[in-house]
């Protein structure tokens, strides 16, 4: 019987505590986190996405026809101004050089003899002047051929990078065959488009007329170390899209950028006293944004909230509430519309912080 009275007693003992511990558990997960919106001026930015040209981008084409007989340069090499990069075949040209030497040559001897006669008054001064515009159109001749000469060798007009070959060593190529492209990637083009109401909103906020600076996310998420500016915008809307193409323009010396990439223009945007939340802090019905606000009485009223802009984990509240209310900042999903809790108070910007370290980890 003794036995059995402790054994009852352990077990009262350890319901006891398991009681009190189930207790103390439900008392803390009752007890919820509440803060309140900060009114600040900041910076937020928004995205577009963006086409990337190279500032120079430009086909290189054979200015004369003949067989390819060097290439001197590399696909994706980079080439400086003046460097040979392809050579046609000169037989031919080099004959027309010659002929032309030749015909300049023997109008040369006729003028010089024309002119000895006119001198003596044998001849006519009309004489020497055909004489003398033989000798001007053979020397356009000989010019001429020596530019044909020089058409068959391609040289790079300015430094950059080479793009692939579209003619093999050997291949006959025709005037005007397009050989590869080059791009001068020490400057980049960035094009974006932009609504009608933020071309608006631009217009107003960039009165002083200074350069708007924005910043490039590339494709791989990372930020591009070099800042740029907007320098121009087109000049009609399309009226399909009714946007309207803006220009930025980005200095490139690592040669990081290529001709032909995309990415995501960040164009900043100040706001004055912008009202701002965790975005963990609100809830969705439908495709409506709420929050719950907690009055003096602890008491829980979910509130709709209009959103102005999206942050990386808060929203800019355009609408709905006001800086000194109370809202709920988390266990969202454990309670419902005017049920009254128990919180601790915790500021947004103790919440930010908490927030950043999550997103670090």
């Amino acid at each position: 019987m003794k036995g059995i009275s402790i054994i009852a007693i352990s077990a009262s003992l350890l319901c006891f505590v398991s009681c009190s511990q189930r207790a103390v558990e439900k008392e803390e997960e009752a007890t919820f986190v509440v803060t309140s919106p900060i009114q600040t001026d900041t910076t937020i930015y928004k995205e577009y996405v963006c086409q990337i040209r190279s500032a120079s981008h430009i086909e290189l084409r054979s200015q004369e026809k003949g067989y390819l007989q060097s290439i001197f340069v590399d696909e994706g090499q980079f080439v400086n101004k003046g460097q040979l990069m392809f050579k046609l075949m000169p037989a031919l040209y080099e004959a027309e050089v010659a002929k032309a030497k030749a015909e300049l040559n023997f109008a040369e001897i006729e003028y010089s003899n024309t002119k000895g006669l006119a001198d003596n008054n044998i001849v006519s001064p009309n004489e020497l002047s055909m004489a003398k515009a033989k000798m001007d159109k053979a020397k356009a001749e000989l010019d001429l051929a020596k530019a044909h000469l020089a058409f068959t060798e391609i040289r790079a007009p300015f430094s950059g990078i080479m793009d692939k070959f579209y003619t093999r060593l050997g291949s006959l190529v025709d005037e005007g065959e397009l050989l590869t492209n080059l791009s001068d990637n020490s400057k980049m083009w960035v094009y974006f488009n932009v609504s009608e109401a933020e071309y608006l909103d631009y217009s107003r906020a960039v009165k002083d007329k200074k350069a708007q600076k924005v910043l490039l996310q590339m494709a791989n998420n990372e930020m591009f170390e070099f800042p740029g500016v907007v320098e121009t915008i087109e000049a009609d809307f399309n009226n399909e899209t009714g946007n309207i193409a803006f220009r930025a323009t980005f200095p490139n010396p690592k040669r990081i950028l290529r001709h032909g990439e995309t990415g995501n223009i960040l164009m900043p945007v100040k706001l004055d006293k912008a009202i701002i939340i965790p975005q963990k802090s609100t809830f969705d019905v439908l495709d409506k944004k709420y929050v719950y606000v907690v009055d003096k009485n602890n008491v829980l009223n979910a509130r709709q909230i209009t959103i102005a802009q999206e942050i990386p984990h808060l929203y800019v509240v355009a609408e709905g509430l006001n800086p000194d209310e109370k809202i709920l900042a988390e266990g969202l999903g454990k309670v419902k519309n005017n049920e009254k809790i128990k919180y601790t108070f915790v500021p947004l910007e103790k919440e930010l912080a908490d927030i950043k370290n999550l997103h670090a980890e």
